[in-house]
């Protein structure tokens, strides 16, 4: 009250009116001028590459979109959502917020889009930490190495193809093989603490489906789900599969074991060959521009593990193989970079082995570092006794082959049968890593213990007959 007396009227009234106005940026506004397919040309502009857009329409609302590029004095957009209500002239306001969602652990067993939005018509969640779109780069020096397997409650995965916690694995595939019904498999089994799933390009028919029946509600509890059906605009799938990154990468900084899955990295190489092509880049192979083939690695390489004693990110990325080509562009580059893949076949498939995965043709690079040699060694001789019994099977089929002739062709045979009951697994089962050991190990137990016992008993007749 001392302080209001001795004061004077006018200083008074400058603390509320200061005599220096606070300065204000401008904002150049731009116009629109062109629209040819999905690409959007502005003039008057002035935004940065990436920075966020909104295209103001005659009915008050506004429609996001990105710079891509520029070129002389106009400025090359692409919309993240639908193109609806467009016309020429109407504002290009660049907008100045960061880009990013709030999170917490409300987030889980939550459908959200490529920005952050709800799917689900369930309030939006609650939560003091904000997750900024931009990604987080880790000095690779400073990541710790994958020494510990991660169990995802596959048989034929946890003994054969053993994943380790932190490792980026490829799931090459053809439509109509399984792979979603095995990334659900995944998802309710794993032994990761969070699951964040990317469905990146799928129809919208198999976001409802994998979400009910593949994923279900024990999966969704601790899940999260980041979904952009095919009929969004290529930057809102690209959205969607670095939002589902960088939600992982959230859980991870917090010291969580996460699984992320991402369904697929076709879609998103598509997605970004899309917007190439449309900002002028020139096509390469099979009309994917050069700009593809370094997003890819930008984005696999965010997953992994953190500092030592934080979290990991075991990713699994499905990539569509067209015509079951696995030298298709996308999936021989996914290859090289990816420390493992996994093939399903369709032949194996059409068999009526599920999960279809071809243990000859799939591989994981980090397995030595994270199992025992006996376990490894045993994964091995199964591989060889699959390949043995594949170059054989014709001689066998018509009976030309004479037991005993090979004693490896001997055990592949005895022990077709059990290799084969190994691999496949009902979908509502899981086996989880110690089960899977120990039943690889009983399978060569028990096929020395038949092969002995078929060499005791030279008189009984064999089930093949022998011939040239």
């Amino acid at each position: 009250m001392t302080d209001f007396i001795r004061t004077t009227p006018l200083q008074r009234m400058q603390k509320y009116n200061p005599t220096r106005a606070p300065v204000i940026a401008p904002v150049a506004e731009g116009r629109l001028v062109r629209v040819v397919g999905m690409t959007i040309e502005a003039v008057g502009l002035q935004a940065s590459l990436g920075q966020q857009c909104a295209i103001v329409l005659d009915n008050g609302k506004r429609l996001e979109a990105e710079v891509v590029g520029f070129a002389d004095q106009k400025v090359y957009l692409m919309p993240i959502q639908n193109l609806d209500g467009l016309r020429q002239g109407a504002r290009v306001v660049p907008l100045n917020e960061q880009m990013g969602m709030r999170a917490s652990d409300e987030l889980l067993g939550r459908i959200i889009n490529g920005l952050g939005e709800p799917l689900d018509g369930l309030p939006k969640w609650a939560g003091e930490d904000r997750v900024q779109f931009t990604p987080n780069l880790i000095n690779p020096l400073k990541r710790h190495p994958i020494a510990e397997p991660l169990d995802v409650g596959v048989r034929a995965i946890n003994a054969l193809l053993t994943i380790g916690r932190g490792q980026r694995v490829g799931l090459f595939a053809g439509s109509g093989v399984g792979k979603s019904v095995l990334l659900g498999m995944m998802t309710r089994f794993t032994e990761a603490e969070i699951v964040v799933v990317g469905l990146i390009g799928e129809r919208g028919r198999e976001v409802k489906e994998f979400i009910d029946h593949n994923l279900g509600p024990e999966g969704l509890a601790r899940s999260v789900v980041v979904a952009s059906p095919a009929d969004d605009p290529p930057l809102m799938r690209l959205r969607a599969s670095q939002l589902a990154t960088r939600v992982a990468e959230y859980y991870r900084d917090r010291g969580k074991n996460v699984l992320l899955l991402m369904d697929s990295l076709t879609r998103y190489a598509q997605a970004q060959r899309e917007i190439g092509l449309a900002t002028g880049e020139p096509p390469t192979t099979k009309g994917y521009p050069p700009s593809v083939f370094s997003k890819i690695p930008q984005l696999v390489e965010r997953a992994g593990n953190g500092d030592k004693g934080g979290g990991s990110i075991t990713a699994i990325y499905t990539v569509l193989t067209e015509g079951d080509d696995l030298q298709d562009p996308i999936a021989d580059a996914t290859r090289a970079i990816l420390d493992g893949h996994i093939v399903l076949s369709r032949r194996l498939a059409e068999e009526g082995q599920y999960p279809a995965v071809d243990i000859e043709a799939s591989i994981s690079r980090v397995m030595p570092a994270v199992v025992s040699a006996e376990q490894l060694q045993q994964a091995q001789r199964f591989k060889q006794l699959l390949a043995k019994y594949r170059q054989s099977k014709d001689l066998i089929s018509i009976g030309a082959y004479s037991q005993g002739a090979d004693p490896v062709t001997d055990q592949a045979i005895a022990l077709q049968a059990s290799m084969r009951d190994f691999v496949c697994q009902p979908m509502t089962q899981p086996t989880n890593f110690t089960e899977a050991t120990a039943a690889l190990a009983g399978l060569f137990g028990s096929a020395g213990a038949n092969t002995a016992g078929a060499a005791a008993r030279p008189g009984k007749p064999s089930p093949l007959k022998a011939g040239r």
